[in-house]
């Protein structure tokens, strides 16, 4: 698993960590991409409207997301390039406390409404 933190210092800050949960804030510029990186099972909340690509799992896909949304996003490993026209700025509720309710043998890339 590789940390965010790690990988892509210059978008990922840590706002809040425990035992059970980290917060991280993402914000990058039209443009930017990130190097691969991976979160466990989290929710993502969206800050701006944004548009990405990612990439991951041997898949790609194209994301839009309107502001102020909140959506699950299941462990996985990706890497995403901003391919809009405004700077992409959510928050990360990462789970510590995994439920093994992701199936390894069926990887989802993105977020998800459930």
């Amino acid at each position: 698993m590789t940390d965010p933190i790690l990988s892509n210092p210059q978008f990922y800050s840590v706002l809040f960590e425990n035992d059970r949960v980290r917060v991280l804030e993402y914000l990058d510029a039209p443009g930017d991409a990130t190097a691969p990186h991976s979160h466990p099972d989290s929710v993502m909340i969206t800050l701006s409207p944004f548009a990405r690509r990612l990439r991951g799992g041997g898949k790609e896909m194209n994301v839009e997301m309107p502001a102020f949304e909140a959506r699950w996003l299941d462990a996985q490993e990706h890497s995403g390039e901003n391919t809009g026209t405004t700077p992409t700025h959510t928050m990360f509720v990462e789970l510590k406390e995994q439920r093994g309710t992701h199936d390894p043998g069926r990887p989802r890339l993105g977020p998800s409404g459930s």
